[in-house]
């Protein structure tokens, strides 16, 4: 388990540091020269469109074409305010 989160927290830490604005297009050579596992993920979110987001924690990508992808950040949904 230590494993899997060691390797969820690179992961979160290079889409970090290739996303300094909370959106970017990455090459996905780039990612593998960092050392990026595209196997783990700690979630998904599937557009109406079909198109598949994958998260480490708030920082996700999506893949545009084989070798290009879409860096983001997960924005916090609004609290529901109490009845």
């Amino acid at each position: 388990m230590n494993n899997v989160t060691n390797i969820l927290r690179k992961n979160r830490r290079i889409l970090l540091d290739l996303n300094p604005t909370g959106k970017a297009k990455v090459n996905r050579e780039k990612l593998n020269e960092k050392g990026f596992d595209f196997t783990y993920f700690t979630s998904q979110y599937v557009t109406k469109e079909g198109a598949v987001y994958h998260f480490c924690y708030e920082q996700g990508y999506l893949a545009m074409d084989k070798s290009w992808y879409l860096l983001v950040v997960k924005k916090e949904s609004p609290k529901q305010q109490p009845l």
